[in-house]
């Protein structure tokens, strides 16, 4: 069964006529955002080059 909804999902609307490709389409761009949204945009906590920058301005000032 998974077979099946993974072809439906991924080719559909190559294969199947379009009435019903439509429906495979709308399936992969749902799929799609919920991929995106279940992965959000990575920033680390700190900042990695706060030491350096740090440093860099106290060697320039002396």
């Amino acid at each position: 069964m998974s077979i099946v909804a993974l072809c439906f999902v991924g080719f559909g609307d190559q294969i199947l006529p379009k009435p019903i490709g439509k429906y495979s389409t709308a399936a992969r761009t749902s799929l799609d955002n919920v991929m995106v949204s279940a992965f959000p945009e990575w920033r680390p906590k700190v900042n990695p080059y706060g030491r350096t920058e740090d440093t860099i301005r106290q060697t320039e000032h002396r």
